[in-house]
């Protein structure tokens, strides 16, 4: 029997992102989709989600913003919702349905806790907890500059207790590792997000269908192991 594969994927997203919730959807489809697939040895999946600021001008302990405000700012009228529509029908193929009402804060707070979960118990404490803050961004019009909405993500996910997540976030912890991740990211010309690393050599840009990850992980898993063609990954 062949030894079992493992494929280490790198996301580096931001949590107000919708593309990166999408794309996070389209990710996990994909891996489901790998047991079904035949002539494959077997292959296991090691996800880490690493942090990214889209909101540069914004600071940790700067007020939240309303959303709806913030983009038609950013975009213009006619750009945003054009926006609106292209992700909204993107998103109800994975079966998410974006909202753009809300309030908007810098992501560090969520980052913070995300790393935690990852440090503690890896992609099994911390993807629950991805999906959870995505979810009540998102979907539920929640604001993640809220240490009590992200307790609240924490217990749903099963990745911390409310109380846990709060002592957690009342702290400084992990603040100086984020910001070197999110520096360190930028320093390799990664602008954009979502940004899937595999295997530390190829790199996937943008909000790919499952299909685009299917077809590299199918190369990857296969018997033979021909070469993957793809971007290659940035220099760490």
């Amino acid at each position: 029997m062949a030894a079992t594969k493992v494929i280490k994927l790198v996301v580096i997203s931001d949590v107000i992102c919708p593309w990166c919730y999408i794309g996070q959807k389209e990710l996990l489809a994909a891996i489901d989709q790998m047991a079904s697939i035949p002539n494959l040895c077997p292959v296991k999946f090691d996800v880490e989600f690493r942090p990214f600021r889209l909101l540069t001008s914004l600071k940790d302990n700067d007020p939240p913003v309303d959303k709806e405000t913030w983009y038609a700012q950013r975009f213009g009228k006619d750009k945003y919702e054009n926006i609106q529509k292209m992700v909204g029908v993107r998103a109800k193929k994975v079966g998410v349905n974006i909202s753009w009402g809300g309030l908007l804060s810098q992501s560090t707070l969520a980052h913070r806790l995300l790393q935690k979960a990852w440090k503690d118990g890896g992609q099994k404490l911390q993807q629950p907890l991805l999906t959870a803050i995505f979810k009540a961004f998102l979907e539920d019009e929640k604001d993640i500059g809220d240490k009590e909405v992200l307790a609240e993500c924490a217990a749903e996910a099963g990745s911390f207790t409310k109380e846990e997540a709060i002592k957690f976030l009342e702290t400084d912890e992990g603040l100086a590792e984020v910001d070197s991740m999110i520096a360190d990211t930028r320093a390799k010309g990664i602008t954009g997000v979502p940004f899937t690393i595999i295997d530390g050599k190829w790199a996937v840009s943008g909000g790919q269908t499952a299909d685009v990850y299917v077809q590299i992980f199918t190369k990857l898993a296969s018997l033979e192991i021909p070469t993957p063609t793809g971007t290659p990954a940035p220099s760490k």
